[in-house]
């Protein structure tokens, strides 16, 4: 089959035809991939940045989103169907089977959902890893109707898609951006205000919200100054590994893909309550120059892989 591989640390990923097709083990469905996106730690694990962090197991197959069809199921019962349209992010101890092929094994009971109507499969491959990063890091500032919420980081796939469920939270959404495109791609999802992070970014934040910010969705930046921006009440979950060790108000976050948590944000992507916004696509063997583009792209970057 197809795959993007890694076949060592320093080498650049390349497509390769000749990898073997993975089989499904008790407890797995084998998924006919279609369609996938780029995500930081894809561009990490490419550049071998996760090396003492996570185990690389040659040739590395990269990527952690995926949507497509159950085409074989695992020995022992499934919750899938043959022909089911499922989506998800591979969530494995290790870098090796990952989504960036024609083929990918997964468990069923974790990191995979199904796909439900009105939901197509190139919109689904760039939702399961953005969207339980957005829910999660909500989840942990939990805001409130009026309550403030910076983001920092607003212009990606995460923060595209926590600042619309910061607004249908019914919170006033401050975003960093530049000015220009990426201002009106943020004020396009719910931010209110917008501030420039390459300026005085404590400065702006503090002009349009004099006491403070209720929460901080810590994406980009830096995590101490944005912490001083916070309520005496307030919370910052932080994707970036500032956590309570650094300030007692941060929560450090790890995206866990539940079951629940991908029902959720498909079923709001399918009932036009969240916007996935794909700005880019590529085909698989594409994918290295979306390694490439992914800094400073807006939103989400997708792969068509069949």
């Amino acid at each position: 089959m197809r795959a993007i591989t890694l076949h060592d640390l320093g080498a650049p990923p390349a497509l390769a035809d000749d990898q073997p097709q993975p089989g499904p083990r008790p407890g797995e469905v084998l998924v006919r991939v279609r369609a996938s996106s780029v995500n930081g730690i894809d561009r990490k694990a490419a550049a071998g940045m996760l090396k003492g962090r996570m185990e690389y197991r040659f040739p590395v197959v990269l990527g952690k989103d995926f949507a497509g069809t159950v085409e074989a199921v695992g020995d022992g019962p499934t919750r899938f169907g043959l022909g089911d349209p499922v989506f998800g992010v591979v969530m494995r101890p290790y870098l090796g089977d990952g989504a960036w092929a024609d083929f990918l094994a997964v468990g069923d009971q974790h990191g995979i959902a199904w796909v439900p109507d009105g939901l197509d499969l190139p919109t689904a491959g760039a939702l399961g890893l953005a969207g339980t990063t957005a829910v999660d890091a909500l989840n942990a500032v939990a805001p409130r109707p009026g309550d403030t919420v910076l983001i920092a980081g607003a212009t990606g796939g995460v923060g595209a898609l926590a600042i619309q469920y910061a607004a249908a939270a019914g919170a006033r959404v401050i975003a960093t951006a530049r000015p220009g495109s990426a201002t009106d791609f943020v004020r396009q999802l719910g931010a209110t205000e917008v501030v420039d992070y390459t300026g005085d970014l404590s400065g702006q934040v503090r002009a349009v919200a004099p006491d403070g910010v209720r929460a901080v969705v810590h994406l980009a930046g830096d995590g101490a100054q944005l912490a001083a921006l916070l309520t005496p009440d307030g919370r910052l979950a932080s994707t970036i590994g500032f956590g309570p060790d650094q300030h007692p108000a941060a929560t450090s976050i790890m995206a866990s893909p539940e079951p629940a948590t991908l029902d959720r944000i498909a079923d709001d992507a399918a009932a036009g309550r969240l916007r996935v916004p794909i700005t880019g696509r590529y085909d698989l063997a594409d994918v290295p120059r979306a390694l490439t583009d992914f800094s400073g792209a807006l939103g989400k970057l997708g792969i068509t892989v069949s």
